[in-house]
C-alpha cells in the first residue's frame, strides 16, 4: 500500500471539510501538517489529488475516484470506534454462558433477569446442556464462563469458584408409603424400580461415585433426560427417582411424592462458576461475572 494509514485519514477530513484549515482544526493537527501529509500521499500515488484555491480546496478526477474508496474505509474506521465506545458503555454487545437445566433454574434465572434490566441492549445466549458438554464448550472458547454443578472435571487453565450448595436426594411416590420414615440402607435400591437422570449429567454421575464406594451399582428402571421428569415419574409411582433437592421440592411440599431417609446421608456437592483467562471474556461477560461474584440481591 502506497503511503501512511494516516494520511489517509488527513484526505478524508480534508476532502470531507474542504479546506486545510477545517481539517487541522477537526483532527486537532497544524495546518503545515495536513498540507504535508496531503504532499506526502499526492507522492507516493503519484497523481494531484486536490486544486488549491483561496476559498479552500477542491477534488481533483484523481482525487475524486480514491474518495470513493477513502470515504468508505474511513466510515467503517468511525463505525468501529463508535461500537468500541458503545460496547464499553454496555450499550451492545453479547455475553455467552454455558449452564445446565440445574444451575440455570436455581442460580442463574435471577442474575440474568437483573442484568438485562440494568443493560437492556446486550444480546445474552445460554447455551443448556449437561455439565460435561458445557465444560467442553468453556474449553472450546465457545462461551464466555459456565455455571455448573460438581462434579467435574478442569484442565490448570480454568477456574471453579463454588457459588452455592446443594444435595441429591431420593424421592417416591405413595405406592411406596411402607419406606416412609424408615432409615434405609442403600442397598434396599436393588430391590425397587429407579428412575435416574441420564450418565452425561453430574447429578447421575455424584450418585453413580457415592453408591460405588459401597459397593452399590442399581440398575435403573428408566433414564431421563430432563430433571423434572424423574419428579413427574415419581408421582406417577414408576420407582425411586434421584434428583437434587430444589426440583423435587414443590411436590414434596404438596405431599405428592416423600423423601426416603437413609443411614447416611449423601453429601452435598456445588454449583460452580468457571472461567478462563478474564481478558478473553467480552466486556458485558465481564460485567455479568462482577454482578455474579458481588453476589447481588436477587
Amino acid at each position: 500500500m502506497n503511503g501512511s494509514l494516516e494520511y489517509y485519514k488527513v484526505f478524508y477530513y480534508v476532502e470531507r471539510l474542504g479546506s486545510i484549515t477545517g481539517a487541522a482544526q477537526a483532527l486537532c493537527i497544524s495546518q503545515p501538517a495536513v498540507s504535508q501529509a496531503v504532499r506526502q500521499l499526492e507522492q507516493s500515488l503519484g497523481v494531484k489529488l486536490f486544486l488549491r484555491s483561496a476559498r479552500g480546496v477542491k477534488l481533483t478526477e484523481e482525487g475524486k475516484t480514491l474518495a470513493v474508496y477513502v470515504e468508505r474505509g474511513m466510515e467503517s474506521f468511525i463505525k468501529g470506534e463508535e461500537a468500541m465506545d458503545r460496547l464499553k458503555n454496555l450499550e451492545m454487545g453479547d455475553v455467552r454462558i454455558g449452564a445446565s437445566d440445574m444451575t440455570l433454574r436455581f442460580y442463574l434465572l435471577p442474575y440474568l433477569e437483573r442484568f438485562h434490566e440494568e443493560f437492556p441492549g446486550i444480546h445474552v445466549n445460554v447455551s443448556n446442556g449437561p455439565t460435561p458438554e458445557t465444560i467442553g464448550l468453556l474449553e472450546r472458547g465457545d462461551i464466555d464462563f459456565a455455571v455448573v454443578s460438581t462434579p467435574f472435571e478442569l484442565s490448570p487453565d480454568f477456574h471453579a469458584e463454588p457459588v452455592k450448595t446443594i444435595r441429591n436426594v431420593f424421592v417416591a411416590g405413595s405406592h411406596f408409603s411402607h419406606l416412609k420414615g424408615k432409615k434405609l440402607d442403600y442397598g434396599c435400591l436393588l430391590e425397587y424400580p429407579c428412575i435416574f437422570l441420564e450418565k452425561k449429567t453430574s447429578t447421575r454421575a455424584f450418585m453413580d461415585a457415592f453408591l460405588a464406594e459401597r459397593g452399590i451399582y442399581p440398575k435403573p428402571e428408566f433414564d431421563l433426560a430432563i430433571s423434572d421428569m424423574v419428579v413427574q415419574f415419581a408421582i406417577r409411582n414408576l420407582g425411586i427417582g434421584c434428583i437434587e433437592e430444589e426440583f423435587a421440592q414443590a411436590a414434596l411440599e404438596r405431599g405428592e411424592v416423600f423423601r426416603l431417609e437413609f443411614e447416611e446421608e449423601m453429601p452435598e456437592r456445588q454449583f460452580c462458576l468457571v472461567t478462563g483467562r478474564r481478558e478473553l471474556i467480552s466486556i458485558p461477560g465481564r460485567r455479568m461475572l462482577e454482578m455474579m461474584e458481588q453476589g447481588i440481591d436477587c
